[in-house]
């Protein structure tokens, strides 16, 4: 079963993937990976029908897509030599502060109350007087700018 499913959906996992990470290399690594784990949960996807089993293909390509992303970060940080821990704080408030500011005021209230004061979309909407789908909407553009920031290498 693997394999007709590897037959069938290889490609077009990896197209899919290949969007998210612009790398045909780290695209094809995570569909291996994925089926890796479809060999772990084969008892799972033999009770699945069709649809059903493509779905967990993409659901968890996507979740290793996150957690090498979060890792790339983590490592990223580790990876740098050591400075004093009181610079360090300090240089990361002011990126921190820095990078937050590469937002619209409005997006950065949004952000900050979401993220940092805990505030779910729906008392986000209900605070500013707006649809939570629209708190989404903008925190989703936010989160985007602030990716896209942080690609770039930080504000200059």
């Amino acid at each position: 079963m693997i394999d007709a499913l590897y037959a069938q959906y290889r490609g077009e996992l990896v197209q899919w993937c290949e969007t998210m990470t612009d790398d045909r290399h780290s695209a094809e690594d995570l569909v291996q990976e994925a089926f890796l784990r479809a060999l772990e949960n084969v008892a799972l996807l033999t009770v699945l029908d069709e649809p059903r089993r493509r779905a967990w293909l993409y659901r968890t390509v996507k979740n290793l897509f996150i957690d090498r992303v979060r890792h790339g970060r983590f490592e990223a940080l580790t990876d740098a030599p050591p400075e004093e821990a009181h610079e360090s704080e300090e240089y990361a408030a002011i990126e921190w502060r820095e990078t937050l500011d590469s937002l619209e005021p409005e997006e950065r209230e949004l952000f900050t109350l979401r993220y940092l004061g805990g505030y779910n979309a729906s008392q986000l909407g209900e605070r500013l007087g707006l649809p939570p789908g629209t708190v989404r909407a903008r925190l989703s553009r936010a989160r985007n700018r602030l990716k896209t920031t942080l690609e770039q290498g930080g504000t200059e």
